[in-house]
């Protein structure tokens, strides 16, 4: 049984991408996956599916008999007739996509459509004076995170000028922690300045891509057999990091150093709270954190972080 701490820290976690590598996943067994995840004992750590804003229609043709809703097929009525409707976080490239979202959301508003919403937005722009512009376009009732672009378009290679031009708005920062490619993940220097940047621009943030895996350490970058490893950042590492960012004002040193931690023996979970190497977060801090700062991780898969999860005793 996990502790209350761990409950905490990846409750509704795992944003399901599994229509990105390296998993890349067909629209429908992504979406019968993320189904299956939301029936199953560890629903818990599950939120939004993540779809491109081009491929809402096709989410619709395939999952909107998996939906909540009176248009269940038989096999699955009973559990998706009771369910809370799908959320959704679409990812947006160009202005007009935004009718695309419109539409989707008024379709499966009606519970013969199958009840969802887009409720985020992901936007990837070269530069924050696009911001502005994108805010004043979409609705009031979505929230949108802005990925920073890679260290090597930024002055300096520094994330803390584009995050402190979010300051203020109703939005997030999106920070890109892995890929397909050993070039892809950044640097843990670099994962710690974003996230203290992010604190004192009062900026929540949510990570996405290479994040697989509990603790930090040699993975292969691929499912492929004989893929190539490299060192991978661990979504304990990030989301701990995060929460003592925020509770306790770590530097970005100190933060990474728990980004650096390679020895899941270090990360101690219990039900009155979480330890890193003597430092202490109590299961409020947590909680308020995860609300308000270190919102949630963008997996392609779903069931690779619950199973490393259960090796190390966790689940």
């Amino acid at each position: 049984m996990e502790s209350r701490s761990l409950r905490s820290l990846v409750g509704g976690l795992i944003d399901y991408a599994g229509l990105f590598p390296p998993a890349k996943l067909a629209m429908q067994p992504a979406a019968e996956a993320y189904f299956r995840a939301l029936g199953g004992p560890h629903e818990w750590m599950l939120s939004r599916f993540v779809c491109p804003a081009t491929r809402l229609a096709e989410l619709s043709a395939a999952a909107s008999m998996l939906m909540p809703g009176t248009n269940a097929t038989s096999g699955y009525r009973e559990f998706a007739a009771a369910g809370e409707p799908w959320r959704i976080s679409a990812l947006v490239e160009k202005p007009e996509e935004l009718d695309l979202i419109d539409r989707f959301n008024e379709q499966h508003s009606r519970e013969d459509q199958g009840l969802a919403n887009v409720d985020v937005l992901e936007f990837k722009v070269d530069g924050v004076e696009a911001v502005d512009r994108i805010l004043d376009a979409i609705a009031e009732d979505v929230f949108p995170f802005f990925e920073v672009p890679a260290p090597e378009k930024l002055p300096g290679g520094d994330a803390r000028g584009f995050v402190a031009a979010l300051a203020g708005n109703s939005c997030g920062a999106k920070i890109r922690t892995g890929g397909i490619l050993e070039s892809a993940f950044p640097a843990t220097q670099y994962v710690a300045e974003f996230m203290v940047a992010c604190r004192q621009a009062e900026v929540p943030f949510k990570a996405t891509a290479g994040l697989h895996h509990p603790v930090r350490g040699s993975y292969p970058l691929t499912y492929e057999k004989g893929a190539a490893s490299c060192t991978m950042h661990g979504f304990l590492n990030v989301f701990v990091a995060g929460c003592f960012v925020f509770c306790k004002a770590f530097d970005a040193k100190t933060a990474e150093q728990v980004l650096n931690e390679s020895d899941p023996k270090a990360f101690i979970c219990t039900d009155q709270g979480l330890t890193w190497r003597n430092h202490v977060l109590d299961i409020t801090e947590i909680a308020r954190a995860r609300e308000a700062f270190a919102l949630s991780v963008g997996s392609c898969s779903f069931d690779e972080p619950v199973e490393d999860l259960k090796k190390l005793g966790l689940l």
